[in-house]
């Protein structure tokens, strides 16, 4: 069965409860009575409600219908947000100014409204050590919580140790004149 609404002769029942191009209830009319209206009015008859007893039939224009009805599906298509994932990987013994050209690559991706997952990989005896990783993932998370926050806690996957930060919502026009007249 299609998802398409039947109209005019493809509707197949004896009597259809009517309602009129504006909204008004016409009441229940014979099939033939049905179409012989939507003919003299230059419109189509769209069964809206084929389950009803009896099915709810409407007379409209049915191609302006549909293509009115594509311009709202393709306008909420645009009006989609698009989340972006971005991946840092560090390793749990990383320089102190490698961290910071990490970090301020989180900075980047946070701003742009970007999610960042955050990988630490561990290597040999390092995998015995998970706590250098977790505390390496709640350093960076303290030091960007300005811009985001965690969306998923850190947790261990095989080799690897995986957190993922959000963005903040942006701020509104009222919610930023609040900050700035307090």
């Amino acid at each position: 069965m299609s998802a398409e609404p039947r109209i005019n002769d493809r509707i197949r029942v004896p009597e259809v409860r009517l309602v009129g191009p504006n909204g008004e209830q016409v009441g229940i009319v014979p099939i033939a009575k049905a179409l012989e209206i939507a003919r003299e009015s230059d419109l189509d008859l769209v069964e809206v409600a084929p389950t009803a007893r009896p099915p709810v039939a409407r007379l409209m224009d049915y191609g302006k219908f549909k293509y009115e009805s594509a311009m709202k599906a393709r306008e909420a298509r645009k009006n989609q947000a698009h989340t972006v994932i971005k991946e840092i990987k560090l390793r749990p013994k990383i320089d102190p100014h490698d961290y910071e050209t990490k970090k301020g690559h989180v900075v980047r991706f946070l701003k742009a409204g970007d999610k960042v997952k955050v990988t630490i990989m561990f290597r040999g005896r390092e995998q015995s050590r998970p706590e250098l990783g977790y505390r390496l993932l709640q350093r960076l998370a303290d030091d960007v919580e300005d811009l985001g926050f965690v969306e998923s806690r850190p947790k261990q996957d095989g080799r690897n140790m995986i957190m993922v930060i959000g963005p903040h919502k942006k701020k509104t026009a009222r919610g930023q004149e609040a900050e700035t007249t307090a």
